[in-house]
């Protein structure tokens, strides 16, 4: 049995898309757990990149079977859009693509509303795709599902109570027009007929294919540090990236659970408001986000940058029980001639024991930093361990001894042979 859950172990960004597209040329089945077009993994096979906001990174290798679960919530019209991208550019689609019939789907009053709170006082830094307010909906118990698309008079029913609700609140409350209930229900009857060849009982398939000893990768979006229960809250997404989520996301129970893998970069970014411990907001913030392209794969926005955090890696290791991790982006430390790393926190002089979650202690903590010296080398050719310099080595032994996990993937640059294994 081979099921291994690739989750991101920081504030999400850390390079995912490369490398479960790596490893999933060695599994039959790949599952996207959890999220929404919020995500963006971003592969790069020869010199075509290709940008992944809902399907699964595994889609790029022709034998692998690629699966939305129950815990991602779904847009239709990106979804479309990305089916339909993919096919141009030569990948194929039917019969290697399947949606979970229990998966939320993002409605057009979920997007106007996430708008309309991100341009209020209580800003979070969201993308503004819908996501937060179609979770809202899923545990109140009012979401529209992929199995309502099935029966159009239930579809019609839920949409219909829903946009009188939604209407009265866009109206009275924000002082919106009204949404056209018909439009959208010929819109989503009409993703029907477009989406259904896909829709299949996820839980089901994926259960028999581990009985039948098929290897699978459970593909997280965002990161732990982004997790609406263990990250920095509340500036965190709407469900659940760390390892836990792969199984409510998906239905594949924890016990048939072999393996986790952390995606780490080899610095710190985030993307949006909260806080950021190690972040640097001078000139070499600039000239970190320069060297490593730090701009948003769905919104493109800049990403705040800063140096490694041991500390939050170690937190984030022990919540989702990583045993060994892929480094990401270690060649744009090429170019400084001393890096930190943070091992601690520590307000008012004294150290903490353990990573804050608290969102108002962790914005007065100070970092205690150690320095390594860079290695002034460039790494993207490098395809062999014992061709890194003493410098990267060190920096790679020390980061992984101060957060607790193993190393077993080094990556050097987007490409896909531009990857170091060990």
């Amino acid at each position: 049995m081979s099921v291994t859950v690739i989750v991101g172990s920081q504030w999400g960004d850390e390079g995912k898309g490369k490398i479960v597209d790596i490893l999933s040329e060695r599994y039959e089945i790949v599952v996207r757990y959890q999220g929404g077009a919020n995500a963006g993994h971003t592969v790069l096979v020869g010199d075509q990149q290709f940008i992944l906001h809902l399907i699964p990174s595994g889609i790029l290798r022709e034998n692998v079977l690629c699966f939305i679960g129950n815990g991602v919530v779904i847009d239709p019209k990106a979804l479309l859009e990305e089916i339909k991208l993919l096919e141009g550019l030569g990948i194929s689609i039917a019969g290697r693509l399947f949606i979970s019939q229990n998966a939320h789907l993002i409605m057009p009053y979920h997007k106007l509303l996430d708008s309309i709170n991100e341009s209020g006082n209580s800003k979070i830094g969201t993308t503004g795709r819908g996501i937060g307010p179609c979770y809202i909906d899923k545990y109140a118990r009012k979401g529209i599902r992929i199995v309502d698309l099935l029966d159009h008079k239930v579809l019609e029913e839920k949409i219909k109570l829903n946009i009188e609700e939604k209407n009265n609140l866009l109206k009275k409350v924000y002082n919106q027009e009204e949404l056209n209930v018909d439009a959208i229900i010929k819109e989503y009857i009409e993703f029907d007929k477009a989406i259904d060849p896909y829709i299949t009982d996820v839980p089901t398939v994926l259960n028999n294919a581990i009985e039948e000893g098929k290897s699978i990768l459970l593909e997280g979006a965002q990161g732990a540090l982004l997790d609406v229960d263990f990250g920095t809250y509340p500036f965190v997404t709407s469900s659940n990236p760390t390892s836990g989520g792969a199984s409510t996301g998906s239905g594949i129970p924890p016990t048939k659970i072999s393996s986790v893998m952390g995606i780490v970069k080899a610095y710190t970014t985030r993307v949006g408001l909260g806080p950021f411990p190690t972040e640097l907001l001078g000139e070499e913030g600039e000239r970190l986000r320069k060297i490593g392209a730090e701009y948003g794969a769905t919104t493109g926005r800049p990403r705040r940058c800063g140096w490694f955090d041991a500390f939050l890696l170690s937190y984030s290791r022990m919540i989702n029980g990583i045993e060994r991790a892929a480094i990401t982006k270690l060649d744009v430390l090429s170019n400084f001639d001393q890096i930190k790393v943070c091992v601690a926190y520590e307000i008012q002089g004294k150290k903490l024991k353990s990573f804050p979650t608290d969102v108002n202690k962790l914005m007065n903590v100070t970092p205690i930093y150690e320095s390594l010296p860079g290695w002034k080398t460039d790494l993207t050719n490098i395809t062999n361990y014992n061709e890194l310099p003493s410098e990267a080595k060190d920096y790679l032994q020390f980061i992984s001894q101060k957060s607790g996990f193993e190393i077993s993937i080094i990556s050097v640059g987007p490409k896909r042979d531009q990857t170091i294994e060990l």
